[in-house]
């Protein structure tokens, strides 16, 4: 279910101290997470081409292929050659948490915690960040995922404004589905993910 922004900055997310001059794109819920550090494993090691529905795949080949021929993704476009990375501005206790690495997308860990977990990605359109929170619902379990950006100038803006409508009707929802399926099988035999 879609958040409106004000369920990601009225919580006391340590995100906020890093992320002043980013933008809220995106605010989800996702209450069937009952485990949070387990589901932060799962996102990190997921990957868009392989386990998705087949729009969320088509979409995210579409892209892949853009990029490439744009050059958008290019080595000196990411974080630590276009931007600095998000984790010169972290406090010394947050750069001690180090979450998990993404061997599939194109994302690094900032930290984890046990209830947040940040992670950035950066190309010639925006410099952006992941962020998963954990948050009570009424069973006691639930997550918040938030997508900050920061537009890389008219490109950036304009190249997320086109995306908006696919990401909301189609990707996302999409996702999450796949993302709870996985999600309750993975719950449902710890023993065949080596989390018993």
């Amino acid at each position: 279910m879609r958040l409106p922004a004000t369920a990601h900055t009225a919580t006391p997310w340590r995100i906020h101290e890093i992320t002043p001059d980013f933008r809220i794109e995106d605010v989800w819920a996702l209450p069937w997470v009952d485990d949070f550090r387990g589901f932060v494993q799962m996102v990190s090691a997921g990957d868009l081409r392989h386990g998705t529905p087949a729009a969320v795949r088509g979409l995210a080949a579409i892209r892949e292929g853009i990029g490439r021929l744009l050059g958008w993704d290019d080595a000196e476009a990411g974080v630590g050659s276009r931007v600095p990375s998000l984790r010169e501005r972290l406090p010394a206790d947050l750069r001690a948490a180090t979450g998990p690495a993404f061997p599939s997308l194109p994302f690094t860990s900032l930290y984890l915690i046990d209830d947040e977990f940040a992670a950035e990605v950066a190309n010639r359109t925006m410099h952006g960040v992941l962020h998963l929170g954990r948050v009570a619902d009424s069973s006691g379990g639930g997550a918040q995922m938030a997508i900050l950006v920061k537009p890389n100038g008219l490109l950036g803006r304009g190249y997320m404004a086109a995306i908006k409508p696919f990401r909301h009707a189609i990707v996302y929802p999409a996702l999450f589905r796949a993302w709870e399926r996985a999600w309750r099988r993975r719950r449902a035999a710890p023993e065949d993910y080596g989390v018993a």
